[in-house]
């Protein structure tokens, strides 16, 4: 016979049993859940307040030749005002360079949308927002520049030409590939010059002449670009004793066109482009200078050969070898 009060009290039981087990279920998915929750919080929290300084330094310290200066790690607006070229082998980002730079043929291709500039006028500095100025001890306004943006200077030639390479890349956070070039640069040069002393003597000289627009003549000593630091530093070449006692020290030497055969070697390298005749070369002096009886002339482009940077020597490198050794790249 039916009991209704033990009907009843079982489901109550069954009820119970139900109620607990949803709770027991709740908590469960509360204990689950949760710490992976706060884990997640607590690891973001982590990466943005304690970020790993080698990975997320927005800036650096960089240690100038006029002390300690704080600059950005990985600029991305650049105005080089000099060492545009050197910064520009090594990819930095410019968004201003000097007019030189900007009328180099060996560097068109890579300014494009970049703006001309000078420390003249340092309000059109400011209006590109550079994050890095790179200028010369010897500029005006440097004051001025400081106010804009972290400002490195560098002196002219206190550097030779490998070491200014790698200190840009060490301002640059590249220091590892701007002495990787170095190097490497170093190692074919000295090759050729090897070939070319075996060639034509160890004492083989050569000459470094350039006219300018007035026609004024120069003749170069080893560290005045125009090919001149890889052809008597790298490539270890003669210069000759007249070179040697008047350019030598002041880096250049203004002659005229008619004592230019005392200061001709075994090679000439003629930078031209700047003259609008070059009326010379059919002169009785130049044509009686041995080198240019024996076609051991080398000409270069003046407006791509007035910087030392990594492009412009191995762009001069490739018309040197080619140009002793007759070998075409």
């Amino acid at each position: 016979m039916f009991n209704k009060q033990h009907y009843l009290i079982t489901v109550l039981l069954l009820l119970m049993l139900i109620v607990s087990a949803c709770g027991n279920a709740s908590t469960n998915q509360s204990t689950n859940t949760a710490p992976d929750a706060t884990s997640s919080d607590d690891t973001n929290q982590s990466a943005t307040t304690s970020p790993p300084a080698e990975e997320n330094a927005s800036t650096i310290t960089y240690q100038s030749e006029n002390g300690p200066i704080e600059i950005p790690a990985n600029p991305t607006r650049i105005v080089a005002l000099a060492s545009a070229p050197n910064v520009i082998s090594l990819g930095g980002t410019v968004v201003g360079v000097d007019e030189w730079t900007m009328g180099n043929p060996l560097f068109t291709d890579k300014l494009d949308g970049v703006t001309v500039v000078s420390e003249a006028n340092p309000e059109s500095i400011m209006d590109l927002n550079p994050d890095l100025i790179i200028a010369g001890a010897h500029m005006s306004n440097l004051e001025q520049l400081e106010k804009i943006a972290p400002t490195v200077v560098y002196t002219w030639g206190k550097l030779d030409y490998l070491e200014q390479q790698i200190e840009i890349g060490k301002l640059l956070n590249k220091e590892e590939e701007a002495k990787a070039w170095a190097d490497s640069f170093k190692q074919r040069t000295e090759a050729i010059g090897k070939e070319i002393k075996a060639n034509y003597g160890d004492n083989v000289s050569v000459s470094v002449f350039e006219v300018d627009a007035q026609n004024n003549f120069y003749v170069f000593g080893n560290n005045w670009a125009r090919g001149t630091e890889i052809l008597y530093q790298a490539m270890g070449l003669a210069m000759p004793e007249k070179v040697e006692q008047d350019a030598l020290g002041p880096g250049y030497y203004t002659l005229s066109q008619e004592v230019l055969p005392e200061y001709a070697g075994d090679f000439i390298v003629l930078s031209l482009g700047l003259s609008p005749n070059n009326e010379f070369l059919n002169s009785e002096v130049w044509n009686n200078i041995p080198a240019v009886k024996n076609k051991q002339i080398i000409e270069i482009d003046t407006r791509a050969s007035s910087y030392s940077d990594p492009i412009t020597l191995d762009y001069l490198t490739t018309i040197f070898e080619e140009g002793f050794l007759g070998k075409k790249k």
